[in-house]
């Protein structure tokens, strides 16, 4: 079975994985964190998310983090923008990459962001367009692409019609979501089918969360449907407030560690990874949620 001989990987440990932490954590260990993150190799590090404080307090000072990091070049630093005020803020923050997020699921939509898939789609046009005028690049974000807390499952034709969307007002990437992580490798490469029919396979990013303990097994599902970009979150962290019971993504240490059995080339220094996710584990006083960094410890 042939498989990408490289993968790009997007961490989202410091947004998707410290914004459902019960506790708010402090703005100098989140650029600690990310500066850590820089000295492993990844390509993109997604650093926070210009959203109300009022949903998401974890994300509340993202405009401090962006302001102390050591930025690298060739090395993406995308914030989350729910919308115009978030993009703005976003601009004065810097950024280079921002990210929008829609949903499979009518239910989810409306349960994450208080309106209709057509509503938030027609809602992030204006935002995409600016933020491209303004050139920035765009991440568009398709969640409960292999099943919905409320709705069960996602027909695979949902999925590709919101991500081509997406696509149409200029995303250069769409990240596909197990929000819940109820997905196994079959469906998982059927959802693929059905989005690629419309999209380059090229565009596609794997954004799989581990909660049945799936993850690794549909990354390598994807993979050999030709998806070469993966996101991942350092020390398994995570979860998503509004989806009861989700685990956090894979962990990127095991992600890492598959790939380089592989032979699969990440340009992404395992140990130091390891060291980033023992910081912050030690930072928030919880174990980490990676079986390698487990096994290494």
């Amino acid at each position: 079975m042939r498989h990408p001989s490289r993968i790009k990987i997007v961490e989202v440990g410091p947004r998707d994985g410290l914004q459902n932490e019960p506790r708010p954590v402090p703005v100098a260990v989140k650029v600690a964190l990310i500066d850590r993150l820089t000295e492993t190799g990844l390509a993109a590090i997604e650093s926070g998310s210009f959203v109300s404080p009022k949903w998401v307090p974890q994300m509340a000072a993202t405009n401090e983090v962006m302001a102390a990091i050591t930025r690298r070049p060739g090395i993406a630093y995308p914030v989350l923008t729910p919308n115009l005020r978030g993009l703005e803020a976003a601009l004065e923050a810097r950024a280079e990459e921002v990210a929008v997020f829609a949903a499979a699921s009518e239910s989810f939509s409306q349960k994450n962001i208080n309106c209709s898939i057509a509503e938030s789609l027609d809602r992030f046009a204006p935002l995409t367009a600016r933020a491209r005028a303004e050139g920035l690049r765009v991440r568009g974000y398709v969640s409960c692409v292999l099943g919905c807390p409320y709705e069960g499952a996602i027909a695979p034709g949902a999925v590709a019609e919101v991500a081509g969307r997406l696509a149409a007002m200029g995303c250069y990437e769409i990240s596909l979501g197990d929000t819940v992580g109820v997905g196994t490798p079959a469906k998982a490469q059927a959802m693929i089918d059905a989005v690629a029919a419309r999209l380059p396979v090229e565009m596609l990013a794997a954004h799989f969360h581990d909660t049945y303990g799936q993850a690794l097994a549909n990354l390598l599902a994807v993979m050999e449907r030709g998806v070469a970009v993966m996101d991942s979150s350092v020390a398994g962290l995570g979860g998503c407030p509004y989806a009861k019971g989700a685990a956090g993504n894979v962990a990127s240490e095991d992600l890492v560690y598959m790939l380089n059995g592989m032979g699969i080339h990440t340009g992404v220094d395992l140990d130091k990874l390891i060291d980033a996710g023992t910081f912050i584990c030690s930072a928030l006083g919880r174990p980490t949620g990676s079986k390698v960094a487990r096994a290494r410890g």
